[in-house]
């Protein structure tokens, strides 16, 4: 699966506005590795992080799973507002 389908897909299921949220992949320096930058609205900001950033790094974790059954590359997310 796509890693960019499939953090949208997660973090739409979290936000109330599933309209402002982006997820874009950026080139990096490494080709070992994959940036991923999400943005969302202000408000959705906590669910989308969640408590102690639980579901923040839950995000991560299945995305990087997914990354290693295919692609077998480094997955980097960062989470940002509009």
């Amino acid at each position: 699966m796509d890693l960019v389908a499939l953090t949208e897909k997660i973090v739409k299921s979290l936000v109330m506005n599933k309209d402002a949220v982006s997820v874009k992949e950026f080139p990096t320096d490494n080709e070992d590795e994959i940036l991923i930058e999400v943005m969302i609205s202000e408000e959705d900001m906590g669910r989308v992080i969640g408590k102690n950033g639980k579901c923040a790094n839950a995000i991560r974790t299945i995305v990087q799973a997914s990354s290693y059954l295919s692609e077998n590359k480094k997955v980097k997310i960062n989470i940002d507002n509009f």
